[in-house]
């Protein structure tokens, strides 16, 4: 077998190399029911190619998947998504993206493993779906923080409302996202990272 060629096989791009500076790296997931955003907010915050494995919709997920609001969507999560954002010079957070299907949720325990916390994301127009979600997390004890991704048509709520449906505790944060948008998601990810720090100051992070 000739390897003469074998130095033109492409490496990773410059911008996908872990910078020198860092110094510590943390595991998020980004969790939520099918469609309501979670690879799109991945993607929307990663400094790298962020890695996907979405496939295309077939015919054999009708009356399987839950699709509401979702009609346009023609490729779905299967496995996870992933990508990187450095925080500050010292800080990475590696991101996993979940599957939103219940069929695909037995992967969940793979990628919660070490996980420090999580952002879930939610649909106004299908609280419902995030209840098992939220339920799976508290269960694991896994922090979290509540993201209301905004889709044009999705009813508007207040946050006590919210906090209300969801049965959330009082100092579990609810904030608002557009997961289409970079600096909307890094907020909803700095937000996270404020309450893993008071949780650690007050030993309830362990």
């Amino acid at each position: 077998m000739d390897f003469k060629n074998s130095d033109t096989i492409p490496g990773p791009r410059s911008e996908d190399r872990l910078p020198q500076t860092a110094q510590a790296a943390v595991k998020i997931v980004i969790v939520g029911g099918f469609g309501v955003g979670k690879t799109t907010m991945v993607g929307s915050v990663s400094e790298i190619r962020p890695l996907t494995t979405e496939e295309t919709m077939t015919q054999a997920g009708i009356g399987v998947d839950d699709n509401f609001g979702s009609d346009t969507k023609t490729a779905t999560t299967v496995a996870m998504d992933f990508g990187r954002i450095s925080i500050t010079e010292k800080l990475v957070l590696y991101l996993f993206g979940t599957p939103g299907q219940e069929r695909f949720w037995f992967l969940w325990n793979g990628l919660f493993e070490g996980a420090l916390g999580a952002v879930v994301l939610i649909d106004t127009r299908r609280l419902e779906v995030s209840f098992d979600v939220i339920g799976r997390l508290e269960e694991r004890g896994v922090p979290f923080v509540v993201a209301v991704n905004s889709f044009p048509d999705a009813p508007r709520y207040a946050i006590d409302e919210l906090r209300q449906a969801l049965d959330l505790a009082p100092e579990i944060p609810i904030v608002e996202c557009d997961a289409r948008r970079r600096a909307s998601s890094r907020d909803t990810l700095m937000t996270l990272m404020r309450f893993l720090h008071s949780l650690a100051m007050t030993g309830a992070l362990t």
